[in-house]
């Protein structure tokens, strides 16, 4: 089943210091906001764009985020 799980790499920058938390029953998540930019096309030139993906990690890797990020 491990071949069955979707995989997504984002690459941009953080709009802020990841936020480390825990629940109730005490497994840590981290909450943070990427910032993706891309070129869009308007007529015959190209803008700058922007989009503000929200993100959530959970366990180790949330802890490793809040630490090294």
């Amino acid at each position: 089943m491990a071949n069955d799980l979707n995989r997504t790499a984002l690459l941009g920058r953080l709009t802020r210091d990841p936020e480390l938390k825990s629940t109730n029953g005490g497994q840590h998540f981290c909450r943070f906001t990427l910032a993706n930019g891309y070129k869009k096309k308007q007529g015959e030139s190209y803008a700058d764009a922007v989009n503000f993906i929200d993100c959530v990690a959970f366990g180790k890797t949330a802890e490793a985020i809040h630490k090294y990020v």
